[in-house]
């Protein structure tokens, strides 16, 4: 349209050229009256409509803020469990930079376009969420810090660079006391160097259902939103968060051989849409013997009060999950374990001595 406003500026002001030259030539003549201006050529401004955001889109955007906000909370919680025990996890304990880092392609259809909206990530890794008295939160690490290099290495972007991150972050961890880190930050890079964080080496996840259950694979805890919501406080939901973490410690995955039936209910579980047929009865996960669960309380229950949480509500927390979700709902809790009332005695016994102990300013030590 400009290019047409050119051509018609060209060709008026051509003819008001012509005008006054025959004007000039022909000045004894009688001159004509002069023909009325033409009408003003005006271009029309052609504004861009904003995207379609379809009623899955939204609904994809709704969801993806709460599982967002549901993960910031366990990470926030699990932080002192996982740091605050490193001696306690034995040889599960590894030198951790103590942040996560996601971009689009963290998700998949229409949470890639939730995770732009939502979240504004792009091909570039962002730190998701900071462990709490980490390295990284000391050295001032951000959410929102876009990953730019470390240690002189480009990180990548695009597909796949979460993993391929990995790849080139676990072997400079383990070779480090500290890590240079260019991020982008306000439109700057900056250089950050963050120290590495001594901590129990397990990831915490979110799983997507609504079934009160957690899962522990060896590697991995998982706890469902149903037993988010189902615990609801910060103290209730860490009772169950280093339960799972006492039983990767001590290895109970492997010794009931459980580890891949478990780990593909974690698998599924941590997508945003997770196959829920998965979890019809007990999804093939056998109850844990009872000396293995009293083993698991014993050890959590002093993860627990190093971490500086309080032990005074334990024993009616695990009370109430049995009797609100009996071994009857074969997707809940105590259906795979379900020696409560032994788990209870133990759970009494092993508060009392380390009461005794923080009353006589003794090493919280099991």
């Amino acid at each position: 349209m400009g290019q047409q406003t050119n051509k018609i500026n060209k060709f008026a002001s051509l003819s008001l050229l012509a005008a006054a030259s025959l004007l000039s030539a022909c000045s004894a003549f009688k001159s004509k009256p002069a023909p009325a201006p033409a009408e003003p050529v005006v271009a029309r401004v052609i504004t861009e409509e904003p995207p379609v955001v379809t009623a899955k889109m939204a609904a994809a955007r709704d969801a993806l803020s709460q599982m967002v906000a549901l993960q910031d909370r366990l990470y926030r919680i699990a932080a002192p469990l996982l740091i605050n025990n490193a001696d306690l996890c034995r040889t599960q304990a590894r030198n951790l930079l103590g942040f996560t880092a996601k971009n689009k392609f963290s998700y998949s259809g229409e949470f890639v376009d939730a995770a732009q909206a939502v979240l504004n990530y792009g091909d570039r890794l962002e730190v998701a969420s900071v462990l709490a008295g980490s390295g990284a939160a000391r050295a001032g690490l951000r959410k929102g810090d876009g990953l730019v290099a470390a240690e002189g290495k480009t990180l990548p972007t695009g597909q796949n660079a979460e993993t391929q991150a990995a790849g080139i972050l676990g072997p400079l961890v383990s070779g480090h006391q500290s890590l240079n880190l260019i991020v982008a930050r306000n439109g700057r890079n900056q250089e950050i160097n963050v120290p590495v964080t001594r901590a129990c080496a397990f990831k915490i996840d979110l799983g997507n259902s609504d079934n009160i259950n957690a899962y522990s694979d060896g590697q991995r805890v998982l706890i469902t939103r149903g037993m988010v919501n189902f615990a609801q406080s910060d103290e209730a939901i860490a009772y169950v968060l280093a339960k799972d973490i006492a039983h990767n410690v001590l290895g109970h995955a492997a010794t009931t051989r459980s580890a891949y039936t478990v780990g593909s209910i974690i698998d599924n579980l941590v997508s945003v849409r997770p196959d829920l047929y998965m979890l019809i009865g007990t999804a093939g996960v056998k109850p844990m013997p009872q000396e293995l669960d009293a083993a698991a309380d014993y050890l959590s229950l002093y993860m627990v009060a190093r971490a500086g949480y309080s032990l005074d509500h334990a024993h009616a927390f695990w009370q109430r999950l049995a009797g609100q979700y009996p071994a009857t709902v074969l997707n809940g809790y105590t259906a795979i374990h379900p020696a409560v009332n032994y788990r209870l005695s133990v759970i009494d016994k092993t508060i009392a001595e380390i009461k005794g102990k923080q009353a006589a300013k003794k090493p919280l030590v099991p």
